[in-house]
Formats: structure tokens, C-alpha cells, sequence
């Protein structure tokens, strides 16, 4: 069924390209917002918030709006190119392919499996292709050089969830339209949409949180757009996170504050005992923040009614990322609000089967070859990669594949990384344009544009506010010839596979679908538990494979119709016939379904992550005292995305240092002189804004600018006035639990030019 609406009649004037409406959900961010889209043609001329998404209900922000003009970006590529005496020509798919599978030869023959490397990046969550597929390419490249952004944003997450409650995957969001009280830190929705809490039009829901009587509370060293609308803003000393929030752990001990621990909790009196060297008194001059307002907190947290602590990316791109998302989830524990309603909840997600008994969480599986680093999730530290490619020695990275991602733009000392992308033998692309990153490529394969691919987001489901599913058909068919994002990335496995790039795709989809359906009869508590796979095979239905991947999913998912089991559930032609999505409800109490550690308890206090409580101790005591640097998030900005779009890079979405009006006058500068920031990794020259927004001894500078490198074809982002943050960020700097890039209190020295 199509969610095509033709919206003007048939005409017989030659000059009127009749309109079609198409309902789709905005790939752009985490929010999942539902669109209105006119298009005349294959051309989009209106973009729209639906209001009749059961999610979003017309909410849009700017981005949204401006999906056409990305869509129809005159800088797309829309042909493969191959790089021949240094330049790149345009080839057709099939020589595309074949020039892959000769370099990937070339260097697996020469070096081994282990000099190939694959980084993926934040664009390709957002697409279908990027989570049916790069796990199965990864595992088919045979290497464990795997890299995604993930070490760039929110991998603390992963580890304290994976560490707390057994699985990386099962993180709770904060139940913002039922708490009455929520604590949040270094979240910016206003700007951001939400992060790790898929939650459309957040701004009316955070205003509708202070309507009924609650209230909010946001901790940043930034004034924020967010901190503008809360009830109370505190400044915080950027990476004094951890310090500030084992301190209203310390108070909820110390004054009697803690609610009734269930059983199925082990661990609070080992995190009694830590808290106890982390008392309000003891961290007030490193927090910026006195010790009787963290007591207040404290005490305001534990009598709300209802009440949620949240932090995104402020905390986890910080030096103790992962000690601050545990202690998130220890205060949602100690105030009896987690897996409650109007606390921090587990989503439902439509997608993902809740009968797969998954094993208990470790990390360090293995080591990075150079620094040491241990792996989480199947991954390595992308802090690291440039170490990788530059060091000599059995295993030294020569070739890498990059998936939908910019590492030359957005990871920590880019620049250093830019130059290592330079001195590899082979480098394969798929990605729409050629960027910072993709001009060392050897090899790009550009994606569809947004309007020929399907989308359903099999990420963001399992982080939404509320449960929901949502299916949007490609609006446009491909052009005769052209391979869909899917088949581009199946032919990549098949080549990293050994099979060819002649080899047929179809065989590696029915591969995959085998062994889901395999698994599926084997495990107890299946809907389809003892059947025959051949059979299900047959009931499967779908346009295309990841049409096909989506029906199994959700036939499988925890709503599904298990392959008639439950005939009123949901399939594919369930959300094609629901264009504007279906809504699953408000999230309910599941924290038994999610537990997957060994004793099948929540682990308030893991070894594995008080190891690093000496090291904060330390910073406690040594901490450095010199100006330090944080990001910024514009509302018309996703990271490097959006800057080649004319109406998203002007008025305030501009490239400037906010800097406390006291550091400017200590500095002698005023609002448009420029200024130098430098770091041990590189100096950049900014104009300076001050303000006092932004808390004294601190910095700021918004990420994702700075397009001028060459060969970069992108005519608009490049004449924009921006420098990298990333030329002054330390890869040296990281979470050690994590292995997360710190973004956020970076050492920096500013100086007038």
C-alpha cells in the first residue's frame, strides 16, 4: 500500500507537473518527526510537520523544513566516483564494484585482514540500510579495526547500561510526559531535539511538564535555550559531572533521603561507601556549585512526587563519561524511580524481539594494537585510528571503509586523522558527497537521496518517550540502473566476504533471513518457537530487502503478529496502511523483560566501573584550574550534515567563541575581535562573543564547521565563515572506561590576534 496522495488533478497542460503528498519521517535527527511532503515531480516543493503523526503531531523544527533543498542538493553525487592519477572521474556501478574488490584484495593479500578498518558514522543510524547491514559487514571484513561515532557521543551510556543492567542496548529515558520533577544535564533539546530520548516537539513537552505543576532543572556550564525555559539553572564546571552527581548521591545517604531499594537490586551499600568521600562540601569549589543548592537538589529530587535525572552529551563526551551516566541511573535507582512511571523507563521498540536472551555485558574482548584501549560493543575508540594507520608493524591499518560518516570533520585532533587518511593505499566510501573525509577516498558509492529510500527508525523506537512505530515507502522510485543504499552496502559485504562484486545480493538477503528464522525456532518463548523456517520464509512480504527485514522484525517484536500467533498484530501492511504511524501507548514497567546480567539483578555499584573511582578521586584533588573548552548545538545544525544548505548556515547559526564577559575583559576583547585558541593539538583563529551565558573560565565553539580543506565540493559549506573545533579537541583526552573522545573541558589558552 502506498502513502502516495495525488493532490491536483490530471491536467492536459504540458507545462503542470501534477503534486503528490507523501508522509514521511524526518531522517535528520533522533526526534522521528512525521512530514508533509509536496512534491511536483521528483522535485520537493513544500515540506511540512504532519499533524496527524500519532508522535510529532505537526511538530517540525528548521531541518525538517529544509529537507528538500538537502534531497535536492545540486552537490549530491548521484554516480560512483574512482580516483585515477589523483583525480575523480565518474564510473559506472558495476566498475565501482570491481575497483572495491581489487584494492580490498590487493591489501588483504599483502597485509591481512587485520590492515583493513571500517568506521561508521552517525548519518547511517538514521537510514534503514546502516543497522540491517554494517554488523554484517563488519563481521565479513574479518578485522577488529571497527570504529563508529559512538566514541565521539554517547558510548558511556552503553557501558554503564550494559555494566547496571546486562545489555549496552536496554537504556532508560526519562518519562518526561508523566515526571513532575527533571534533573537534567548537559542536554540541550531545544537545540539538539533530544539525545538517547526520541521525543518530538521536546519544547512543548517540557512546557507542558511545568503547566501541570512540575518543574525542571538544568545543569550546564551554558546558559542554554533549555536552561532558559527551566525552573533553575546551574552552571557546573564542564567534566565536574560525576562530582556533582556522586554528591546527591552522598546527600540521599547522608539525610535518609533514599527510597525502598527493591531486591532485585544489589550494590547500595558498596555505592554508600564510595559516596561517602564525595560529600557536597568536599566538591562545591570544583563543581562551581555550592554545597547547600547540590543538598537541595538532592532533597528536591527525592520528594517530587515523581522524578527523572537525565544526561546526554554534555556528560558522556567528558573525562568521566561513564562514571556519570552510571550515577545517573544509581540516583533514578536510590529515589525509587526507575521502571516506574514518570522516572526513567525502558521502551518498547516494535523492531527488536524481547525473547532473545542476550549474554551478560563485558568489555576489553580485545585491545587497540597501539594505545591499549579496550573494546565495547564491537568497536575500538575512534581517538585511536589515526594511531592505527600511522603506526608501523604487523597490523598497521592500510585500507578503511567509511561508512555515512565525516572522522576528518568530527573526530578529536581531525586534522592529524586527515592527514593519516592521506597516506592510505585504498579507501572506500558510501557517502552522498565528497567531504573532509571522503576526498582521501579512493572509492565513493553515494546513497539514493532521501525521497527514493525507505525509512523506519530500528534505533530511535528503542528510546522513545512514548511506543510507537512509523514506516515511510521511498517516494520516488529509483532511476533504471541506480542500486538502492541496501544493495550498495549488500554487495560491499559480499565482496568483503570473499564472493565477488559480481555476486547476486538476493542470495546474501535470503542468508540473513535464514538465520534469523533459524534462530527465532529454536528459542523458547518465540511466537514462532518449533516451526519450519522455510515456511515463514514464505509469509514473509515486502518491497525489497529492507522491506522484507522490517516485516520479519516486526512479526517478531514484542507487538508483532508472530506469523499468525497473534493475527491482530503488528507487519509491514500494518504501518503502510497507517501512514501517519501507529501509537504503542506510554511506556510501562519492564525492567525483569530487560535484565540480562548473569544474577538477573540490576548492578548498582560494578566493579567494573568503581575501578575509575581512584582516578576521579585524583582529578578531585589535582584538578586543572585553566580555561577550558565545551561544544555548542545549533537548532538548524546535525554535527557536519547541514551546512551545505543556504538557509540553515545564516542569522545565528554562526561560528563564534562565547566566552564570559570577565574573560573578555581580562583578555582585552570585545564582541567580533579575533581571537586565538590553541591547545596542544592545534590553534584556531575565531571572532569572540561574549556573553554571560556561559560561565567564567569557560569557552565554547559549535562543532561541525570548517569546510574550507581541499578538494571538498560542497560550494556552500565551504564559503562559510567556520573553523573546526576539532583542530583543538585531544585525542589524548579520553574516558578511559569508554574510550569516548572528550569534547567537553578540553585545556585550551585564548589570546587576542
Amino acid at each position: 500500500m502506498s502513502t502516495t496522495v495525488p493532490t491536483t488533478p490530471p491536467t492536459t497542460t504540458p507545462t503542470t507537473t501534477p503534486t503528490t503528498t507523501h508522509f514521511r519521517t524526518c531522517p535528520l535527527c533522533e526526534a522521528t518527526c512525521g512530514l508533509k511532503i509536496t512534491m511536483a515531480g521528483d522535485r520537493v516543493i513544500d515540506v511540512r510537520g504532519d499533524k496527524d503523526d500519532v508522535f510529532s503531531l505537526g511538530f517540525i523544527c528548521p531541518k525538517g523544513a529544509k529537507l528538500g533543498d538537502l534531497d535536492m542538493d545540486p552537490d549530491r553525487l548521484h554516480k560512483p566516483l574512482v580516483k585515477r592519477d589523483g583525480q575523480f572521474v565518474e564510473v559506472a556501478w558495476d566498475e565501482a564494484f570491481a575497483e572495491v574488490e581489487r584494492g580490498l584484495k590487493a591489501v588483504r593479500e599483502k597485509h591481512g585482514n587485520e590492515a583493513v578498518a571500517l568506521y561508521m558514522g552517525n548519518p547511517s543510524v538514521h537510514t534503514m540500510a546502516g543497522p540491517v547491514y554494517n554488523g554484517v559487514f563488519a563481521k565479513s571484513l574479518g578485522t577488529r579495526n571497527i570504529y563508529t561515532a559512538s566514541t565521539s557521543d554517547q558510548m558511556p551510556k552503553h557501558v554503564s547500561s550494559g555494566y547496571l543492567f546486562g545489555d549496552p542496548y536496554s537504556i532508560p529515558v526519562p518519562d518526561i510526559d508523566r515526571t513532575d520533577y527533571l534533573l537534567m544535564l548537559g542536554a540541550n533539546p531545544l537545540e539538539s531535539n533530544g539525545s538517547l530520548c526520541t521525543a518530538p516537539d521536546f519544547p512543548g513537552r517540557l512546557k507542558k511538564l511545568k503547566a501541570r505543576g512540575g518543574k525542571f532543572v538544568v545543569v550546564d556550564p551554558r546558559r542554554t535555550r533549555t536552561a532558559d525555559l527551566a525552573d533553575q539553572h546551574l552552571f557546573i564546571r564542564p567534566g565536574a559531572d560525576a562530582v556533582f552527581l556522586f554528591a546527591l548521591v552522598h546527600t540521599l545517604f547522608d539525610e535518609n533521603l533514599t527510597a525502598d531499594v527493591p531486591q532485585i537490586v544489589d550494590g547500595v551499600e558498596e555505592l554508600r561507601v564510595l559516596a561517602s568521600k564525595f560529600s557536597p562540601e568536599t566538591v562545591a569549589d570544583a563543581c562551581g556549585i555550592d554545597a547547600s543548592t547540590i543538598r537541595q537538589v538532592a532533597r528536591d529530587l527525592a520528594a517530587a512526587p515523581t522524578a527523572v535525572v537525565y544526561g546526554r552529551i554534555g556528560t558522556t563526551t567528558a573525562e568521566f563519561g561513564t562514571i556519570s551516566s552510571w550515577l545517573v541511573d544509581a540516583l533514578n535507582v536510590l529515589t525509587g524511580n526507575l521502571d516506574t512511571p514518570g522516572g526513567a523507563m525502558f521502551p518498547s521498540s516494535a523492531a527488536r524481539a524481547t525473547y532473545v536472551k542476550r549474554k551478560p555485558f563485558r568489555t576489553g574482548r580485545w585491545r587497540s594494537r597501539v594505545r591499549g584501549f579496550a573494546e565495547a560493543i564491537g568497536e575500538l575508540p575512534t581517538a585511536t585510528l589515526a594511531d592505527e594507520i600511522e603506526t608501523p608493524g604487523e597490523g598497521q591499518v592500510r585500507a578503511l571503509f567509511t561508512v555515512c560518516g565525516n572522522p576528518a570533520s568530527s573526530a578529536p585532533n581531525a586534522p592529524r586523522l586527515a592527514a593519516a587518511l592521506a597516506e592510505l593505499e585504498f579507501m572506500v566510501s558510501v557517502d552522498p558527497y565528497v567531504n573532509e573525509t571522503t576526498r582521501h577516498a579512493t572509492v565513493i558509492l553515494p546513497p539514493p537521496r532521501v525521497t527514493q529510500s525507505p525509512h523506519f527508525d530500528f534505533g530511535f523506537t528503542q528510546f522513545g518517550v512514548r511506543n510507537f512505530a512509523n514506516y515511510s515507502p521511498p517516494a520516488l522510485p529509483l532511476p533504471e540502473g541506480r542500486p538502492s543504499e541496501a544493495e550498495i552496502m549488500a554487495r560491499l559485504v559480499m565482496i568483503a566476504a570473499g564472493q565477488g562484486a559480481a555476486a547476486d545480493p538476493r542470495g546474501l538477503e535470503e542468508m540473513m533471513l535464514g538465520g534469523l528464522l533459524g534462530k527465532a525456532v529454536q528459542v523458547e518463548g518465540s511466537p514462532v518457537h518449533g516451526r519450519d523456517p522455510g515456511e515463514l520464509r514464505q509469509m514473509i512480504e515486502g518491497e525489497g530487502p529492507l522491506e522484507r527485514f522490517l516485516d520479519l522484525s516486526l512479526r517478531l517484536g514484542p507487538y508483532g503478529e508472530g506469523f499468525g500467533a497473534n493475527p491482530s498484530g503488528l507487519r509491514l501492511s500494518t504501518l503502510l496502511a497507517n501512514p501517519h504511524g501507529i501509537d504503542l501507548g506510554p511506556l510501562q514497567p519492564r525492567l525483569a523483560e530487560v535484565l540480562s546480567t548473569a544474577d538477573g539483578k540490576v548492578h548498582l555499584c560494578p566493579s567494573e566501573l568503581v575501578t575509575d573511582v581512584p582516578r576521579l578521586l585524583a582529578w578531585l584533588e589535582e584538578r586543572p584550574r585553566g580555561m577550558v573548552l565545551i561544544g555548542r548545538r545549533h537548532l538548524r545544525s546535525n554535527n557536519s550534515w547541514m551546512h551545505n544548505v543556504p538557509a540553515l548556515v545564516t542569522g545565528s547559526n554562526t561560528c563564534t567563541l562565547q566566552m564570559n564577559p570577565q574573560d573578555a575583559e581580562k583578555l582585552s576583547v570585545t564582541t567580533g575581535q579575533r581571537v586565538l585558541v590553541m591547545s596542544r593539538t592545534g590553534t584556531v583563529e575565531v571572532p569572540v562573543e561574549p556573553t554571560d551565558k556561559i560561565m567564567p573560565g569557560v569557552v565554547s565553539l559549535p562543532h561541525g564547521w570548517g569546510h574550507d580543506s581541499p578538494g571538498v565540493r560542497m560550494s556552500v559549506a565551504r564559503n562559510t565563515n567556520g573553523v573546526n573545533v576539532n583542530t583543538v579537541t585531544d585525542e589524548s583526552i579520553l574516558d578511559v572506561l569508554s574510550g569516548t573522545a572528550v569534547f567537553n573541558g578540553v585545556p585550551v589558552e585564548v589570546k587576542g590576534v
